[in-house]
């Protein structure tokens, strides 16, 4: 099993703002994606759609201002068994945001564009916790047809 792994401070002075746009459906829209449904409660599930495709991910821990776990309930067939976690801790200015995508059976190529494309959104939820505005699909930037 592999990982993609990642690690971003926001500028922000408590992790409160980060936690709120890890688990609302408002907030996950500001940086992932416009299209943006479901239940950001435990045991809910949110619904991530993009041009290509998208997401479901089931909800499976909360720790306010701490941690996000979810586990993908259904996907591309290389998600499927994985697991995205985010764990915050402030560090004086910033939040310390590190990600974790786990579980990917093998290294092929569209991990390696999951994670191009994970960094890209990260960028994206930081702009947005820091200013307001963030990038999250259809307004991201495009690395490849896979989007």
């Amino acid at each position: 099993m592999v990982d993609i792994l990642h690690r971003v401070g926001v500028k922000t002075p408590t992790p409160a703002k980060v936690y709120e746009a890890l688990t609302t459906v408002e907030g996950l829209a500001g940086w992932w994606t416009d299209d943006t449904k479901g239940s950001a409660d435990v045991g809910g599930v949110l619904e991530f759609r993009f041009p290509p495709g998208g997401f479901d991910m089931e909800v499976v821990e909360l720790r306010p201002s701490e941690r996000v776990a979810w586990r993908v309930a259904d996907g591309p067939e290389e998600w499927l068994g994985t697991t995205i976690d985010w764990d915050l801790r402030q560090d004086g200015d910033y939040t310390i945001v590190l990600f974790a995508h786990r579980g990917w059976r093998e290294p092929v190529e569209f991990m390696h564009h999951c994670s191009t494309k994970w960094g890209s959104y990260l960028m994206s939820l930081k702009s947005l916790v820091e200013t307001g505005d963030g990038a999250p699909s259809p307004r991201d930037v495009q690395i490849s047809d896979w989007h």
